[in-house]
């Protein structure tokens, strides 16, 4: 891969990372940050609802470049800096809840007048890999991320070497709700625009959906800080949201996947139970489930090098 031509530049906020502004086309541009030998194993990292590539561990990704991958973060449109997805609000607003409920059960909310589905974010990673012209990718997604690299597994096998999902959902049917504690993250906001209450809210946030214990609050308020700084963009988030809500169950893309998958699941997630990392082990064949005791919705410090050696373990068992 030919850096040179995208013009990356040392990283501002990570300095073994180099970061560049990258035209995928359609009117959109990614922020995405590379780190490694480019001659490496190339693996592309897809992060969760209303994180930025920030929420990467520096420990997480150094491991992974240690391990011996040339690493690929990026923020996803409407996020970090990234563009923006800007549209009219509809006249009627969007109900969220209504939404949950509907693909909780199974009904479609392709009728509602969202912003983007998971499909355009698909599509934004695929222009991604083009613009990087990266083909056989390692792809590990966390959250929505892991849903996003689902579709894009299956959509696009050639792309895709090998998968790494991390505490995320193919949001089939019945499968067990968010529990009300970690609901009211999805449902609520920061007292204001202001930094301190936003900050306040994000490590409230954390302490809900994060692994017991194991919440470091003084590195929660930096990353929230920075996150602040690089870009305060709440509506992103939310049409994040319902691109989830209006795309639904993904089961019938798990069930095309062919690569070599591995699912992790924190054993105390709130957010997305570990029953969904088993409905996705079950749709995709011969993926394998890895459940780590004590982890939440988070890949908090004590587990990151477990996480890590469970990745690269699993990409030379199939390389």
């Amino acid at each position: 891969m030919d850096l040179a031509k995208f013009n990356f530049e040392p990283s501002v906020i990570t300095d073994f990372m180099q970061s560049a502004i990258i035209d995928i086309g359609d009117e959109l541009q990614l922020c995405v940050e590379v780190g490694g030998n480019p001659d490496h194993p190339p693996l592309l990292l897809i992060m969760g609802l209303g994180s930025q590539l920030v929420f990467w561990p520096d420990s997480f990704v150094k491991g992974l470049i240690d391990a011996g991958f040339f690493v690929i973060r990026f923020d996803n449109r409407d996020i970090g800096l990234s563009s923006k997805i800007a549209r009219p609000f509809p006249r009627f607003p969007v109900n969220n809840v209504k939404m949950m409920l509907r693909m909780q059960v199974g009904l479609t909310n392709r009728h509602f007048p969202v912003a983007y589905n998971l499909f355009d974010m698909v599509e934004d990673t695929r222009r991604l890999l083009d613009k990087l012209a990266l083909n056989n990718v390692y792809v590990v997604g966390a959250s929505m991320g892991g849903m996003i690299a689902q579709i894009l597994a299956a959509k696009y096998p050639k792309r895709v070497s090998t998968l790494g999902l991390m505490f995320t959902s193919n949001n089939k049917p019945f499968l067990p709700p968010t529990k009300p504690k970690q609901l009211q993250t999805l449902l609520s906001h920061p007292k204001t625009t202001q930094i301190d209450d936003v900050v306040a809210y994000g490590v409230w946030c954390m302490q809900r959906i994060g692994s017991p214990n194991h919440v470091d609050e003084q590195e929660v308020e930096r990353l929230i800080r920075l996150r602040f700084e690089r870009s305060y963009h709440p509506r992103g988030a939310l049409q994040q949201l319902q691109a989830i809500l209006a795309t639904g169950s993904i089961v019938k893309f798990d069930q095309k996947i062919k690569q070599p998958t591995i699912i992790i699941h924190g054993e105390k997630d709130g957010l997305v139970p570990p029953a969904h990392g088993r409905a996705i082990a079950k749709a995709i064949a011969h993926s394998e489930f890895h459940l780590i005791k004590d982890m939440g919705h988070d890949l908090a410090k004590p587990f990151i090098p477990t996480i890590v050696k469970l990745l690269t373990d699993h990409y030379m068992k199939h390389v």
